[in-house]
């Protein structure tokens, strides 16, 4: 399946500061924060250096698995919580039990860096699982890059299953597992089935000048930002304060929506595409667009564009009404 989002501006020119895709934690205290470190040593904890979040070990979640640790060189090239992991090379599902509220929206993520722990600097491929629900295929492509995979998910019992599955294509293991309140952020992330779980397809943000990943504690709900850009853009950038750049109803954080793209053409527009990884599947996507108005105009100028999806008018003449307000859309195809 091949899918393209194209958004073509009718005056002044279009710019984006940030954009979700979702095939989509209380406060700086880390009140709402499950954080566990797969492999460390059981009583251990520790505070990671570059997002301040404490992580726990593993030990009173698992009765299975051996702590294993990743290849010297990726311990310094990648976070503490990186340098120790869970394998299971005994039976064919290995489940985590994790007590959770119950009836709570919660962001959960799973973790992996295979930093060749055991020596045979061979990629596995296995199965996630949350509960009885297929999750991912957690699938490498180099040994020394980490991949996570995120879900949101309300949770009807007060304990959750995160499992590991042996399909004989590699032991598995896993990194780390984090999961996060989304508290009253939830509501934004609502489906039109209330008990669909949303996985993250991409969280993007538009800047050309910085390469950086931005989470946790620049957003509170420790949601991944992901950097993108194209050449044929150019960015854009705030000339507001950020008090006026985080008013929708994600709560995008404000140094994600200090920059945005727009068509080095006035005329052109902005074009998403991507190809469905998984030709036997039809996957329903949601879309988040977060836009902010990062220049002032003048009396006489309106911004306004059209969102077309796979040449289909989805929005026309969008406008954001109020100045330095940040709102979204959402649809799903």
């Amino acid at each position: 399946m091949h899918a393209m989002a194209k958004m073509i501006a009718n005056s002044v020119f279009l710019l984006l500061g940030a954009l979700s895709f979702i095939a989509t934690v209380q406060g700086q205290d880390q009140s709402g924060f499950i954080s566990i470190d797969c492999g460390l040593s059981e009583n251990s904890n520790y505070t990671e250096k570059n997002t301040g979040i404490n992580y726990i070990s593993d030990a009173n979640f698992i009765d299975s698995g051996v702590s294993k640790t990743v290849s010297p060189q990726d311990k310094t090239t990648h976070p503490q919580y990186f340098n120790y992991l869970r394998s299971f090379p005994n039976g064919i599902r290995n489940c985590y039990r994790i007590n959770v509220t119950i009836v709570t929206t919660y962001l959960i993520r799973a973790s992996f860096l295979y930093g060749n722990y055991d020596g045979l600097n061979t990629l596995p491929e296995f199965d996630l699982y949350l509960g009885v629900h297929f999750w991912e295929t957690v699938k490498f492509t180099n040994s020394s890059v980490s991949i996570n995979y995120e879900i949101i998910h309300t949770l009807s019992l007060d304990y959750i299953h995160i499992c590991l599955v042996n399909k004989g294509t590699g032991t598995p293991f896993i990194s780390a597992i984090e999961m996060r309140v989304l508290g009253n952020v939830a509501t934004s992330y609502r489906t039109i089935d209330s008990s669909t779980r949303l996985a993250r397809f991409r969280r993007l943000y538009f800047s050309s000048i910085t390469n950086l990943i931005y989470r946790y504690k620049d957003d509170p709900y420790d949601r991944v930002w992901e950097p993108y850009w194209d050449q044929k853009w150019t960015q854009l950038s705030s000339g507001f304060s950020n008090d006026n750049l985080i008013q929708s109803y994600f709560k995008p954080p404000a140094v994600v929506m200090e920059t945005a793209a727009t068509p080095k053409n006035a005329t052109a527009s902005l074009d998403f595409h991507w190809e469905n990884d998984d030709n036997e599947t039809q996957h329903q996507y949601y879309f988040y667009f977060h836009l902010t108005e990062l220049q002032h105009l003048g009396p006489n100028q309106t911004r306004s564009f059209n969102v077309i999806m796979d040449g289909e008018i989805w929005t026309k003449n969008f406008s954001q009404y109020k100045k330095n307000n940040s709102n979204f859309k959402k649809c799903d195809i």
